[in-house]
């Protein structure tokens, strides 16, 4: 498998990750500044214009006011005449310049006498209209902030206009006009600023272990190129229990998609066992757990980070070829059992009739053989009568004969029938009957009754039926019997494959790829009842 990565990383040439950050940091208070310092100045200029607005109109409305003025406004002297007022307007309102103008805008008197004839442009102004106006204007190329009022005839008539205006302010001015204590919230906001991020990139610097943004995403490729190459699952799940990382093998043997990393295991829809061993955040020995689909051998650990607990990382491997070679291992070791155990039973059987013939009890010898024989018929009519399938047929007499070397009786429902299968199912009843039967006959050895009961039956289906009289399984065992890697007998019963539950976890997975389920309940006269259905026979 080949891992390719395409990614790009954006890095400035020559700067390390923490210099970059701080540089990028620094570049963003330069920039809140600038927004603080922007807005600072359109506000201070919407106030200069309602305020200092109103101010031109009063001190117009003053200068339109004064008798004089009204008085002497068209006097060819105007401008000598009634020079003194505007300058006193100017003086007491501070503005910039004070004019009269005829209502066609023409300059007769200003506080500038060089503006004395020129024309000011009236278009935007209302006050030839008879209404007071202030707003903007260019005054001789400059913005200025102007207001108007009318000097009226007694019939309503514009007879002159009054003219107020002040220079708008450059941006420095209103920045300094904020007073000394924006300009230090400024200050101390710019420092505040550096401070922070200058101790935010040594906090990156230390958490990132010194790392630049290459080798950082170095370490990421490879980390990426690990996990999806590799043929065992790997599954990361923090202490809240949601998976952190979950490789291409993992995603294949649970039946998951790249879209569970970052969901809690147990909103995966996992089998009950698998969620509850990787919820758990202690460390664990390998596990066997069977699935739908797998038998899976998982080991746990628990990962830390400088000291703190950061969850488990889970290995799983697939060992479903390697149950089905135990079982098959099992069922030649079951048959080579059954030959010795027949061995060790035909060597008495000879004996005693070698010591019949040195008796010369020979009628006794002749009583002793019909009597084996016709045992034997009856062992075998028992089971080849109901079962025509010559491979389960075989089984069943073999571990007739393998549980009365162990002292239990094995015996084959009168009501069992079943027709000739296909040789790949026949390989896989007899998979799930000698597990079950192994496990019956370990269960019931040193009871009283000592007994295992099969049913086999091909009506609907095919259902498989175990019953032992052992000492039957506990309800809160039953499901994890067959899906973990336990097993409700001693340690050391029955093999290594018994050990660690492999026998059961097999039966479940060759029922559920023939579409059948598996479920244990009480035995009618005690003991436990292993029940296998499969959809088809």
């Amino acid at each position: 498998m080949v891992v390719k990565f395409t990614k790009r990383v954006l890095t400035l040439p020559g700067r390390s990750l923490a210099g970059q950050f701080l540089l990028f940091q620094l570049v963003v208070v330069a920039v809140v500044l600038i927004a603080v310092a922007a807005v600072s100045v359109a506000q201070s200029t919407r106030e200069f214009r309602d305020v200092r607005g109103q101010r031109m109109i009063a001190v117009a409305e003053n200068v339109a006011s004064t008798p004089i003025v009204r008085d002497r406004y068209a006097d060819p002297f105007a401008a000598r005449i009634l020079a003194p007022e505007v300058d006193r307007a100017v003086a007491l309102s501070g503005a910039g310049l004070a004019e009269i103008l005829d209502p066609d805008g023409r300059v007769r008197v200003s506080t500038d006498p060089a503006r004395v004839g020129t024309r000011m442009d009236l278009s935007a102004s209302r006050a030839d209209e008879g209404r007071a106006w202030f707003g903007d204007g260019d005054i001789d190329g400059v913005r200025n902030l102007i207001g108007q009022v009318p000097i009226l005839a007694a019939s309503g008539a514009v007879l002159a206009v009054v003219s107020v205006s002040e220079r708008y302010p450059t941006v420095w001015e209103l920045i300094g006009g904020a007073g000394e204590r924006l300009l230090l919230y400024l200050s101390l906001g710019a420092l505040l600023g550096l401070a922070a991020s200058w101790l935010l990139s040594r906090r990156i610097k230390r958490h990132t272990r010194g790392l630049e943004v290459a080798e950082i995403a170095g370490l990421a490729d490879h980390r990426e190129a690990l996990l999806h190459s590799i043929r065992e699952g790997v599954v990361a799940v923090n202490p809240d229990g949601v998976v952190t990382v979950l490789n291409d093998s993992a995603q294949e043997l649970l039946g998951l998609g790249a879209e569970a990393v970052g969901r809690r295991v147990d909103e995966l829809g996992l089998e009950r066992a698998v969620v509850d061993f990787l919820m758990s955040g202690e460390e664990g020995r390998d596990v066997v757990i069977a699935t739908g689909k797998h038998v899976l051998a998982l080991n746990r650990r628990a990962a830390h980070s400088q000291g703190r607990h950061i969850g488990t990382v889970t290995t799983m491997r697939d060992s479903t070829e390697l149950a089905a070679l135990q079982a098959q291992l099992s069922s030649h070791r079951s048959v080579t059992d059954t030959l010795r155990a027949q061995t060790h039973e035909f060597a008495n059987q000879l004996h005693t009739i070698s010591g019949l013939v040195q008796l010369g009890e020979f009628d006794a010898v002749h009583e002793l053989v019909g009597t084996l024989t016709r045992r034997r018929a009856q062992i075998n009519d028992a089971v080849t009568q109901r079962i025509s399938d010559p491979a389960v047929a075989a089984l069943l007499i073999a571990k007739t004969s393998l549980a009365a070397e162990s002292g239990v009786i094995l015996t084959l429902d009168p009501d069992s029938r079943l027709r000739a299968l296909s040789p790949a199912l026949a390989t896989d009843v007899i998979t799930l009957l000698g597990n079950l039967i192994d496990n019956a006959v370990d269960a019931s050895v040193g009871t009283t009754r000592a007994e295992v009961n099969v049913t086999v039956c091909d009506a609907d289906g095919l259902t498989l039926t175990v019953t032992d009289s052992g000492p039957g399984v506990p309800p809160h065992l039953r499901e994890s019997l067959f899906a973990r890697g336990v097993t409700s007998k001693p340690a050391g019963a029955g093999g290594l494959e018994k050990q660690r539950g492999i026998g059961l976890a097999l039966v479940r997975l060759v029922t559920t790829q023939h579409g059948g389920h598996v479920e244990i309940t009480d035995g009618p006269d005690g003991g436990a009842s292993f029940v296998v259905r499969l959809a088809h026979a």
